[in-house]
């Protein structure tokens, strides 16, 4: 039974969907799993993911609601779309967050003046910089886990363009300014950030009420260790796998190039890439060119289920991206028993130790991708050490990222939020 003590809580995410992954599943996994706690719980969400949120078995058609598909919406993403990503994602998408408040608080309203709302969760956007003004409803409002206040690592200045750098910078001081306008996040009764990153990237990183919690967890029933074994590994052999977007700051390019340097040192390494973008048709040429196309299988985009399927016969994961705020697919990897190797920078940083991969950082430039093989090839050499990443990694998830024990936690801050009001 459903404590009576709980709050009836609102979650408001636009983007919320179970088909893109990363920060757009995030609130839809919050608002399943207090749904089927039987907790008192609604989402609003956007119009154009209502067709697949509505046809999810355990979500209540009751309890959702919908932000309009206007034309102006569609004339920001007409004018951002095509913008580097960085400079979509923080003035675009500013831009977006802006008038879906205008539509969505309406919504918010009618829901309040019927007494089903105590108080609001906004899980995102992630951003920390991203403004709100989900505090003006009269209701305690609870903003997070947010993650960011990322950079690239020195020597990887070229991976944006002097043009995005200044609009980036720009767009900082910008959100500042908004933040004072729309002081959602230096009124909200709780912030959530997933590191101190994070923290200090706030617009009010002295804020009474921060607390740190990781905004990525791990589903249990969808990413488990297979029960049957993984093919007998062979000497010196390595089925690498990335899941994820195929752009720049993935750092697919050194991806190739270490799994080339790993094969002319005498490694048998593999690579699955799962996942798709405009940049895939250079790194298949480049694939061609470094002489490994035949060990490189490009699978374009997956669903999760394919993509479990592919992790369950691979032997490690690869992440060596440059600006990776969290990286939820390394917690997939590690949930099914899978060591990793990822940049130490950013994201992985929370997740990974010793025990559980190998994190090679991408300072200095000029010698990652051989220092990426040298991680390939020591796995390649040793399938004991896997094994003992892979069950090392396992126990991290199950310990601190299990999504039960993340919602149990959020409950508490719900409670808190309320008494803090």
């Amino acid at each position: 039974m459903p404590d009576p003590g709980l709050p009836k809580v609102l979650i408001v995410a636009p983007n919320a969907s179970a088909r893109f992954g990363g920060e757009a599943f995030l609130p839809l996994n919050y608002f399943r799993i207090l749904s089927r706690r039987g907790h008192p719980v609604q989402l609003i969400a956007h119009n154009r993911n209502a067709q697949e949120l509505l046809a999810l078995p355990d979500c209540d058609p009751e309890n959702m609601h919908f932000v309009p598909d206007t034309r102006w919406h569609r004339m920001i993403w007409r004018a951002f779309g095509r913008m580097p990503e960085r400079v979509r994602d923080l003035i675009g998408g500013g831009l977006m967050t802006w008038l879906n408040e205008l539509y969505q608080a309406r919504l918010i309203r009618q829901l309040i003046a019927r007494g089903e709302v105590d108080l609001i969760h906004q899980p995102i956007p992630v951003s920390p910089l991203m403004p709100s003004n989900l505090h003006r409803f009269g209701v305690p409002l609870v903003i997070g886990p947010m993650n960011g206040g990322m950079d690239y690592p020195s020597g990887y200045e070229d991976y944006e363009g002097g043009a995005t750098r200044a609009s980036i910078a720009l767009g900082r001081r910008v959100a500042l300014l908004f933040n004072r306008i729309n002081p959602g996040k230096h009124k909200a009764a709780a912030l959530l950030v997933a590191n101190e990153r994070t923290r200090r990237a706030l617009p009010n990183p002295r804020h009474p009420h921060v607390e740190t919690l990781i905004e990525n967890g791990i589903d249990f029933t969808r990413w488990r260790a297979p029960q049957q074994q993984r093919p007998d590994p062979r000497p010196d052999c390595l089925r690498l796998v990335y899941l994820g977007r195929f752009v720049g700051w993935k750092a697919i390019d050194i991806t190739l190039r270490a799994v080339a340097i790993a094969r002319e040192s005498g490694s048998d390494v593999t690579l699955d890439l799962l996942g798709d973008g405009e940049g895939r048709a250079e790194l298949e040429t480049l694939a061609d060119e470094l002489g490994i196309a035949d060990h490189v299988t490009f699978h374009g985009f997956q669903p999760q289920e394919r993509c479990a399927q592919v992790l369950a016969m691979s032997d490690a994961l690869v992440l060596n991206s440059l600006r990776e705020c969290g990286g939820a697919v390394v917690l997939e990897a590690m949930a099914m028993g899978l060591p990793v190797v990822a940049s130490a920078w950013g994201g992985p940083l929370d997740y990974l130790n010793a025990e559980s991969g190998i994190l090679v950082h991408p300072v200095p430039r000029h010698d990652f991708p051989q220092r990426l093989a040298g991680a390939f090839a020591t796995l390649a050499h040793d399938p004991d050490l896997r094994a003992r990443m892979g069950q090392a990694g396992q126990k991290i998830v199950r310990r601190d990222f299990d999504w039960e024990a993340k919602v149990d936690r959020m409950v508490q801050i719900y409670r808190e939020a309320m008494q803090n009001r």
